[in-house]
């Protein structure tokens, strides 16, 4: 066994000794790329979503250099007929070539990276097949061993992605680590020749190269379009329900604190945060910063026109639209701010809807991100409409209805086109809007079901908050006293029985009047 060449199988071994959620059916779809055209994977994943555990499993599953029957025998692989032919066929029956990026570049220099890995690879290729004759180039000297042993090569990297993020500093060595990977895998004939399969895994696609990816004949799986490994990107309901009913955990605050991510129509949970919360019973944010990427208000902080709207949208619940086609596929190549919104989407701190082609905040690990970092961004209208939103808060709090009233009109007239100003939809996104900042204090259920229908929006404090719970029903050419009575009349506060502390019930309205007049907001609040 070597660092590079067949690293054997204790990286999986160490993983199986743990809580395991078994992900082994992937390995299937690997399988069914050896030695055909479709044999170059890449599957880019955010920080934190398992990808070394799958990069540890193929490289247990394919190393000719140890046996691994015993870790796979009872999982889905082994145990599915389905898969019984081809898992038995490809087990241990390759030379396994697999670089941990991450790991190389602390190993050596930016500037001897790609002389290290091919000297190390090479050296360890001579250390276990001497028969292989040496040739001048290293691509030349993989064909050589694939000649000398007549096994081809499955080759892993893990993290292809960390030069591109981690040496943006360093352009020369990043052309020079593309190019590497050219010439491994854009040469057709050469590529045939020495490799079986290659799976490839970061946090980013593919590098573009001008408007084309760099590394073109990959087929990729990104946490924009997963296709079929949907199911592998992070761990599906189902799982996360499992785990909870064997640790004795409370699944529907799990589900609150990391689900939000949706693939193939499935909600996805963040693994590395689920196993976090089980280990230690505690729901918190476990999205920990790496060097790998710059901090979160970093990207915020971009100026680009409609970014300071746009965070406080996304704060306050909503989806905005985002066009994913541009973005070069790294950290630092932005033209506006749909760029910014799809590196957040790579990096995992949004989640993305194919359908509708919106970006929004997942759940309540990230909001707590987003609501730390905007109190230190330094633009002066991000400031401005935190200011706002925690005003906006405060009056409410104090029965200040009359400035509730006037701020909620305030925003309404600066924020919504007016095609789309005349209707209850909009009123709920204005509302969402101005309260934006209420992940400080408070957590908040839209169409809340309760008594004898929905509560628009509830906004319950959090533990141990001395502030009262918010009852808030919107009104659209209705009056604010009339949506009171109609919280009284269906007694949604029924939704809070639980809750010991007092409610403030919120009725909003707008009236557009007569044609020509001014649009009017009234607010109504009182005490239950």
């Amino acid at each position: 066994m070597g660092n590079y060449l067949n690293p054997g199988n204790s990286g999986f071994a160490a993983i199986r000794n743990g809580i395991y959620v078994d992900k082994s059916g992937m390995i299937d779809l690997i399988n069914k790329t050896i030695d055909t055209t479709e044999k170059l994977t890449c599957v880019s994943r955010p920080r934190r979503f398992g990808k070394s555990f799958a990069a540890k499993m193929l490289c247990a599953y394919y190393d000719r250099s140890c046996d691994s029957s015993a870790l796979f025998r009872d999982l889905q692989i082994a145990t599915d007929s389905r898969y019984a032919a081809s898992y038995r066929k490809h087990l241990n029956q390759y030379d396994v070539i697999y670089l941990d990026m991450t790991a190389v570049i602390g190993e050596t220099s930016f500037g001897d990276l790609v002389p290290y890995i091919k000297r190390n690879v090479i050296r360890e290729l001579a250390e276990s097949y001497p028969e292989a004759r040496a040739a001048e180039g290293f691509v030349p000297t993989l064909a050589n061993t694939v000649q000398a042993t007549g096994t081809k090569f499955i080759m892993i990297i893990d993290e292809w992605d960390a030069p591109i993020r981690e040496g943006k500093d360093e352009p020369r060595t990043q052309r020079e680590y593309l190019e590497f990977l050219r010439a491994l895998f854009k040469n057709s004939g050469a590529t045939d020749k020495v490799f079986a399969a290659v799976y490839i895994t970061g946090i980013l696609p593919m590098k573009k190269d001008g408007s084309q990816s760099a590394i073109s004949d990959f087929k990729e799986y990104t946490i924009v379009n997963p296709r079929m490994f949907a199911d592998y990107a992070g761990f599906t309901e189902r799982e996360v329900e499992a785990l909870c009913a064997e640790q004795d955990f409370d699944f529907s605050m799990m589900k609150q604190w990391y689900d939000g991510y949706t693939l193939g129509g499935m909600s996805i949970y963040n693994p590395n945060a689920v196993m976090e919360a089980l280990r230690s019973r505690e729901f918190s944010s476990y999205w920990t910063e790496t060097s790998a990427s710059r901090s979160l208000m970093e990207y915020i902080s971009l100026d680009f026109d409609g970014m300071s709207k746009t965070v406080a949208q996304l704060l306050g619940g909503i989806a905005v639209p985002v066009d994913t086609n541009g973005f070069a596929n790294d950290l630092v190549t932005f033209r506006d701010r749909d760029d910014v919104l799809t590196l957040l989407i790579h990096l995992g701190y949004l989640a993305y809807d194919r359908e509708t082609k919106t970006a929004r905040i997942p759940n309540e690990e990230i909001r707590l991100e987003f609501a730390k970092s905007i109190r230190r961004v330094k633009r002066d209208e991000t400031i401005r409409r935190v200011r706002e939103s925690d005003q906006l808060i405060a009056d409410t709090v104090q029965g200040n209805a009359q400035a509730v009233a006037a701020q909620i009109e305030k925003i309404h007239a600066e924020e919504t086109a007016p095609l789309f100003y005349h209707n209850e939809q909009s009123l709920r996104s204005v509302i969402k809007l101005a309260y934006f900042s209420y992940k400080d204090y408070y957590l908040k259920f839209e169409e809340l079901p309760s008594g004898d229908g929905y509560a628009d929006i509830v906004y319950l404090p959090k533990k141990l908050s001395p502030l009262p719970a918010l009852v808030v029903e919107l009104k659209w050419n209705l009056t604010a006293r009339g949506a009171i009575a109609q919280i009284k009349d269906k007694r949604y506060p029924e939704a809070l029985s639980g809750y010991g502390g007092d409610i403030l019930l919120v009725g909003i309205s707008y009236d557009k009047g007569a044609k020509g007049t001014k649009r009017k907001h009234t607010c109504v609040i009182e005490k239950l």
